[in-house]
């Protein structure tokens, strides 16, 4: 039971969380719909603790499936996972704390609304905050310098060494979807979400052609290949390094 439910609670949570997401703005797709439809599933007031309570359940799911394994590398790759996301979920907290504190609000759609009625993105005044999210969520999807649960030249694969098939697919599945929700965040949290550009600026309004949803996924796909750049960049971190760092 264990040894199915690992790759259940990992790859769950990760497409979960996309449902608090905005994409952007209520929207008539230029008259197809007889009423302007919002570009996110739901809107809760809590909907960032949401994210950050969520995403981190996936953790046990690499937990269980490297205790279920009976494999000592495997289980390795379990606590060490364990171990990132006591190092780094403190400090991501903190970022997005920061954030909410300057949008006064717990909803990412009032986020991105704070930032359009502040005339400027919070990766300004929160720069800061922006450097330690985006490191704390390269470390929360284990991508490179920092995927040592999955460190293949120690571990022989980690925490999914006896997975195959499509339960070793949702591992994968899990980890560029958990990519795409820390890109997102980092989006509306610091970039103005669907906003265009300096939105306060009236000589920059001609860029309002382009679709607030485009916004939102070239300010996403921007962070894509930054995580994409990073693993064929940095060599993988110690684990003495990691906890250091």
């Amino acid at each position: 039971v264990v040894y199915w439910a690992g790759p259940v609670l990992i790859v769950v949570p990760a497409l979960v969380v996309f449902s608090v997401i905005p994409f952007g703005p209520p929207t008539d797709f230029y008259g197809l719909l007889p009423q302007a439809t919002p570009m996110w599933l739901t809107d809760v007031d809590i909907s960032a603790l949401f994210v950050l309570g969520v995403a981190s359940v996936g953790t046990y799911g690499i937990i269980l499936g490297g205790w279920s394994a009976n494999n000592k590398f495997s289980l390795m790759g379990g606590l060490r996972s364990a171990a990132q996301l006591i190092s780094y979920e403190v400090p991501m907290g903190f970022a997005v704390v920061s954030v909410l504190l300057m949008a006064g609000s717990l909803s990412l759609v009032k986020v991105v609304e704070a930032q359009r009625e502040a005339g400027i993105w919070f990766i300004v005044p929160g720069i800061a905050a922006f450097v330690i999210y985006l490191t704390c969520g390269v470390a929360e999807t284990n991508r490179n310098p920092f995927d040592l649960p999955e460190a293949e030249s120690e571990l022989v694969g980690g925490f999914h060494t006896e997975y195959s098939g499509m339960k070793f697919a949702f591992y994968f599945l899990s980890e560029y979807a958990n990519m795409v929700v820390v890109a997102s965040m980092v989006t509306v949290l610091f970039l103005g979400g669907w906003l265009r550009p300096f939105p306060s600026v009236p000589a920059l309004a001609f860029l309002d052609v382009i679709p607030p949803a485009f916004w939102f996924i070239g300010k996403a796909a921007f962070f894509m290949f930054f995580f994409l750049w990073f693993r064929a960049t940095f060599p993988r971190y110690r684990f003495d390094q990691l906890m250091f760092r």
